[in-house]
Order: C-alpha cells, then sequence, then structure tokens
C-alpha cells in the first residue's frame, strides 16, 4: 500500500524506535528497572523508545499535539491534531524475556483516529491502517478478519486484570461465560496486538476493560479497516472514552457481545 505522507513518518519512527527496543530485549537480563504501580513496570528502554518517537514525530510534524505513555500531553499549535503513542506496548513481556509486545502509534485528527501503526519489531510485523484506505501488513498483505461464523470454532483474546485493576469480578464473569461456547480464550499481554491480530483473522474476537487510549488507538482503527465491528463491552460504551472495548467480525460479533454483556 501506497501511504500518507503522515503514515511514512509513522513508520520511519517506528522502525528507529523499534530497532533500540530490538536492542535493549536481546539484554534484557541488565535492563534497569523502576516501579511506576503495582504490578506496571517502567524500564529505561520503554522511556527511550518514547523519546525516539517523540523526537520524530514532533520534529516532521512540530505543530502537532502529543499524548504519550511516559511523557504525557503536550498542546500543539495546530488543536486539530495529535500524536497518540505507547511506545512498549506489553512492557511485562518484554521485561520477562517474551516476545510479545509492541509499538503503538495513532494520529487523531478533530477526535477521529486516521492513521494508526502497531510494530511487532520482535517478529518485524507491521500492521497499519488509514481511514478508508484498508488494513495491512508489511506493505503487501490487505489484512481482513476472518469469516469464523460460528462461536464454537472461534478463538478469542483478553487482558485479565492485575495487581490494583478492579474488573476482575467482571472479567471472571465473562470468561465463565464464553468459555463453555467457544474453542478457547487467549491473554498474550498486548492490547495493540490482540486488535491487531483480529485484524488478521489470527482470533476471532477480542475484549478487555481499563485500557488507555495510548493502548488501543492505533489497534481500533486497524481492526475496523480489516473490516471488524468495534464498540464497547457495554451496549452504547464508546471504547476510546471508556477504555472498554469489545470488537469481532460481523458473523460472530452478536453472539460475542451477548455472551459477555450477560456476563
Amino acid at each position: 500500500m501506497q501511504g500518507s505522507a503522515n503514515l511514512n513518518i509513522m513508520i520511519k519512527a517506528a522502525r528507529r524506535a523499534g530497532r533500540s527496543l530490538v536492542k535493549d530485549f536481546r539484554e534484557v537480563e541488565n535492563l534497569q528497572t523502576s516501579m511506576k504501580a503495582a504490578g506496571d513496570f517502567v524500564s529505561k528502554a520503554d522511556i527511550a523508545a518514547e523519546e525516539i518517537l517523540k523526537e520524530e514525530l514532533l520534529e516532521a510534524r512540530p505543530n502537532y499535539g502529543w499524548l504519550g505513555e511516559e511523557t504525557g500531553t503536550i498542546e500543539g499549535k495546530d488543536p486539530t491534531r495529535r500524536w497518540i503513542v505507547d511506545p512498549l506496548d506489553g512492557t511485562t513481556n518484554f521485561l520477562h524475556g517474551l516476545p510479545h509486545w509492541a509499538i503503538s502509534i495513532a494520529l487523531e485528527h478533530k477526535g477521529e483516529i486516521v492513521a494508526g501503526l502497531v510494530f511487532d519489531a520482535a517478529k518485524d510485523e507491521m500492521f497499519y491502517a488509514e481511514k478508508g484506505s484498508g488494513a495491512w501488513l508489511n506493505d503487501t498483505q490487505r489484512l481482513r478478519v476472518s469469516n469464523r461464523s460460528r462461536l464454537i470454532e472461534s478463538v478469542f483474546a483478553t487482558g485479565l486484570p492485575f495487581a490494583a485493576k478492579k474488573t476482575l469480578p467482571a472479567t471472571l464473569k465473562d470468561l465463565g461465560n464464553l468459555l463453555p461456547v467457544c474453542a478457547g480464550v487467549r491473554r498474550f499481554g498486548s492490547a495493540a496486538l490482540d486488535l491487531a491480530y483480529v485484524a488478521a483473522g489470527r482470533y476471532d474476537g477480542y475484549w478487555e476493560r481499563e485500557l488507555n487510549l495510548h493502548d488501543i488507538a492505533a489497534g481500533y482503527l486497524i481492526a475496523k479497516e480489516a473490516g471488524a465491528l468495534v464498540e464497547g463491552v457495554r451496549e452504547g460504551q464508546d471504547p476510546l472514552e471508556s477504555g472498554s472495548i469489545l470488537c469481532a467480525n460481523n458473523d460472530i460479533f452478536n453472539s460475542f457481545a451477548k455472551a459477555l454483556r450477560n456476563a
């Protein structure tokens, strides 16, 4: 796919930050970590990657605003556009030597996500989308959601609450309703990649609560452009505002949503 100038900027930034993260990942045993909150670790690698992304993206578009996981919010001269960045989604995986983590970059225009990129640097898989142009993997593969139509044949992804998160009872109810009627549920530890995997048809659906905008903004667009339906776990919720997200292909969405909403 021939992307826009903004998408090319995003790809360049992600590849540079990805090289830095891969280098640190190979030496993960030596990483110095600090406690940010219970069960939520941040490493020097994480902070360094965000600085690279910030430098690349704001140098290319100095008037845009910024929302980064580690560095917070910067108001831009152009109030209609901002970058939304998670430099390392799956930090716990990274720190434990598990090669399942990603860089997530989204571009918001007038409150709407218009471009999204999720880069799995460990596997060299670049998922991306622009509004109205479909979703792609590594320039050559058009992404489409799966065509499964029966829950019992479908595999879903979610995140399990940890430490201070409050949604464990709700998630256990979800699992109690869904597990008996599906082919399985996976918990791989990266919301951005979970959404990208729905877009690629690797998962048939995904849901999770208590997420931040930087966790899901890019993956939200990629999944939608690949044909997924995306809503909040509760009917009427905006996932980008609530941090509660449910997505699946069109054929199973209603039965998937019913199983979870009944919980």
